[in-house]
């Protein structure tokens, strides 16, 4: 089932940015800008699968979401039926269309999620409180220390830890916050842990370390515990009539968020700490990670990743980032703006420049997440 839900997952990633792409092709025919081509995935193009009123609907090999070719992309193109040809009114709105079209399938996820259950992923998560009802409330097992008991017993990350103590006289975990003491209420002592994985229970038995070994530990710079996990706690709630409302209440705090961890992430550049502004954001390895982790915690939770990374999309795609919507659109404006024509040569090199960064950003994104993951 999980690998159904990753595989799912992984799709709806890709036909993220089909929509984002679609939005723009929209946009551009009722706006009377001739669209070339519209793919599925990126080239080298693997099938022309129709054309028709001038477009090539094609599919190419990288599924990595798809693109958009207007007739005329650059601002200084003046035929008609060109993107440069048409009405700044006209190009804003070809340009943010992507954008609107992600807003929309951000709040149309979040509004499905909240009616069939909403994973609560930070501290005062929006809901509506009168109409929340919490369906699910587990202890999983994150960050499992190397060579602790809990790994020498077999604990995986994401197990769902259901009791402990000794064989025959275990008790249920409960509330998280009583984990802790039953770890250390055992302490150096052999317990067995109960724990659910992939639906079903098993257990194992440890030895704990023990209170010196713990103290000890804390004077180190890698204090220990006495299983070795890092317990979380996955908490999952519904709503009904006000699913809509929390939806667009959580557009709103993840935008903040994301504008937010990306201020962070480019301060941590800026001041040469490259190894920490890198493991603030994810590339596409990271999203698979969390799509395959995610998958273990049902279908809720990757709808509800799925959304915000649709969300994510749209945010990065109206900030003023050259080569992506929100910088093409903010160059435009600019240069309207000191009523200065915009060339394709300069609209190439502040673009091209643009692309070449993100790509460079991109890899070292990519390079940090295989190290942090594999």
């Amino acid at each position: 089932m999980s690998v159904l839900l990753l595989i799912f997952g992984l799709l709806f990633f890709v036909g993220l940015v089909v929509i984002h792409e679609f939005g723009h092709f929209i946009a551009a025919r009722r706006n009377g800008v001739e669209v070339e081509e519209f793919g599925i995935g990126f080239p080298p193009r693997a099938k022309v699968l129709k054309k028709k009123a001038g477009t090539e609907y094609t599919l190419n090999w990288l599924p990595l979401g798809g693109f958009v070719k207007l007739k005329g992309e650059h601002d200084a193109d003046n035929e008609p039926g060109t993107f440069g040809a048409a009405s700044l009114l006209a190009k804003v709105k070809i340009m943010t269309a992507g954008v609107g079209m992600n807003l929309l399938a951000a709040f149309v996820l979040f509004t499905l999620v909240a009616l069939v259950g909403m994973p609560k992923l930070v501290d005062n998560q929006f809901t509506v409180r009168r109409d929340t009802k919490l369906v699910r409330q587990e202890l999983l097992a994150g960050y499992i220390e190397p060579d602790s008991p809990a790994q020498k017993g077999g604990l995986q990350g994401r197990d769902r830890l259901v009791a402990i103590g000794p064989v025959g006289q275990e008790q249920q975990v409960g509330e998280p916050d009583r984990f802790p003491d039953l770890t250390e209420a055992y302490a150096g002592k052999t317990v067995a842990v109960i724990y659910e994985r992939d639906g079903k229970q098993q257990s194992t038995t440890v030895q704990l370390r023990s209170r010196q070994e713990v103290e000890a530990s804390k004077k180190t710079d890698s204090p220990k515990g006495y299983l070795g996990i890092a317990p979380s706690e996955f908490v999952m709630q519904r709503s009904t009539w006000s699913a809509p409302i929390v939806a667009i209440g959580l557009i709103k705090q993840f935008s903040i968020l994301t504008v937010s961890g990306l201020g962070s992430a480019l301060s941590n550049l800026a001041d040469g700490n490259t190894q920490k502004a890198t493991e603030q954001v994810a590339g596409p390895v990271g999203i698979f990670v969390v799509l395959r982790d995610g998958s273990l915690l049902g279908y809720q939770f990757v709808l509800f990743i799925i959304a915000i990374i649709s969300l994510t999309l749209a945010v990065m795609n109206i900030l003023p980032i050259p080569a992506l919507d929100g910088g093409r659109l903010f160059v435009t404006l600019l240069f309207r703006a000191v009523r200065r024509p915009l060339s394709q040569k300069t609209e190439d090199l502040i673009h091209g420049t643009g692309f070449a960064l993100l790509m460079v950003l991109f890899i070292l994104i990519t390079v940090v997440d295989v190290r942090r993951f594999f």
